[in-house]
């Protein structure tokens, strides 16, 4: 007898005996209480990590204990397309061999991550297996199956019809290495060591100035307003004067909205509504217009003045160069900011104004902070209530459209006549008009 326990010799064989018997296959019987369990998909790119480990551990045991009680057990595997990371992996491939995706066209492109996910894609599979999981694999399914993707289908057209999808432009997170929206829960906030710079904005008359504080100087050509707090009166003296923005020479009105600090740099802040989320709102309040002043790969745009085809990081250094030999650079400090990164490829992402597809989350959270509130779900340990209930009541809504080619296309087809929009059903035809 080993001294010491084997894993590989005594592991691998009893698993492969457990599956070789069905000993994890579910078959329907009406004398069984059903008890079933859908794994929460992992990404077809992913390896596994402590968090699956733990995670399906303890799916593991449920479904083994009720197995153990008689009932007819199920436990569904299964793997998710993971659209930004699949595609990031092929792009990547190919551009070893020098090649993009717009050489070879969209049709080929799929083509080429099919081929990659029947390759690689079923590495955590494996080791899924490898940790002993008694998923019944038979049953084994992918986000991009043919069911799968009807019913994604089926989702959005009956949210759609409800009302609760809807087209709009708004300011979104934009990745420019990906060239694709992200969801909120897709960027990565990550402490960084950067600079708060105040620049000098001068009074349109009397040769006075305001001081704002701010860690994107690239952005102030965007500028539609000064901002301070209603009851800030460090700032009346520009109550009747306009505020000339420096570099484009374009004229700012001083406005005032409780969304300001009054503790953060000087107390007044530029507003830039098409690059920040924030300052978006507050544009949307004071009828404010958005100025992009940036395309979608992050390089300034004609709205940019003579910054124009730089990128936005090298364009942040000439125009603070620009700015101090006009003396209108008051002090440069170290300043500690979390800054958004695509969750992917690491790019510090860019808040855009964009036309994007958005799930409403306001009428779907307001009965999952009611049964909280109800008592019908409880949190352990309690304080992660207030956690819960704090994001649930100030959720916004959700975008879910993506400029990328691998995953499921929106099923919403625009007739070149009257541009009017139409969803289609599963299972139809549905041409473009």
């Amino acid at each position: 007898m080993e001294t010491r326990y084997n894993s590989q010799a005594v592991e691998g064989r009893w698993y492969k005996f457990w599956e070789d018997n069905g000993l994890f296959h579910a078959v329907p019987d009406k004398t069984k209480e059903p008890y079933c369990i859908v794994i929460p998909p992992p990404n077809v790119t992913g390896i596994l990590h402590m968090g699956h480990a733990l995670n399906n551990t303890i799916q593991d045991i449920l479904i083994r204990y009720k197995r153990m009680q008689g009932y007819c057990a199920l436990w569904i595997p299964g793997t998710d397309h993971a659209g930004i990371a699949t595609q990031n992996v092929v792009e990547r491939q190919l551009a070893a061999q020098g090649i993009k995706r717009d050489d070879i066209g969209r049709d080929n492109f799929i083509e080429r991550v099919w081929q990659w996910r029947k390759e690689y894609g079923s590495t955590i599979v494996r080791q899924l297996r490898r940790l002993g999981a008694s998923c019944d694999w038979s049953r084994e399914r992918f986000t991009m199956d043919e069911g799968l993707s009807e019913a994604v289908l089926e989702a959005f057209i009956r949210l759609y019809q409800k009302g609760l999808i809807y087209r709009g432009k708004y300011i979104i997170n934009w990745c420019p290495r990906c060239m694709t929206a992200l969801s909120d829960e897709e960027v990565d906030h990550k402490e960084q060591e950067g600079f708060l710079y105040y620049l000098k904005y001068p009074a349109g008359t009397g040769g006075e100035h305001v001081t704002v504080a701010t860690t994107r100087p690239e952005t102030m050509l965007g500028d539609v307003a000064v901002a301070v707090h209603p009851t800030d009166q460090r700032f009346e003296f520009l109550k009747d004067n306009k505020i000339i923005l420096p570099i484009v020479n374009r004229e700012l009105d001083l406005i005032r909205d409780e969304a300001v600090d009054p503790g953060f740099g000087t107390g007044a802040v530029k507003v830039t509504p098409a690059h920040d989320p924030n300052d978006f709102e507050i544009a949307a309040r004071h009828g404010l217009k958005p100025i992009v002043i940036m395309d979608e790969s992050g390089v300034m745009n004609e709205n940019a003045a003579g910054y124009k085809g730089m990128d936005r990081f090298k364009a942040r250094k000439k125009i603070i160069a620009d700015l101090d030999a006009q003396g209108l650079v008051e002090k440069i400090e170290p300043y500690l900011n979390a800054v958004g990164r695509c969750y992917r490829c690491d790019t510090v992402i860019e808040p855009y104004i964009s036309m994007q597809w958005f799930v409403k989350m306001k009428p779907l959270a307001k009965e999952a902070v009611s049964v909280v509130k109800k008592n019908k779900v409880e949190f352990y340990p309690v304080r992660w209530e207030k956690v819960y209930l704090h994001w649930m009541e100030n959720i916004r809504d959700w975008c879910i459209s993506r400029q990328i080619w691998w995953g499921h296309r929106i099923p919403v087809y625009y007739c070149r006549g009257c541009y009017k929009i139409q969803t289609s059903d599963p299972g139809q035809d549905v041409k473009k008009k």
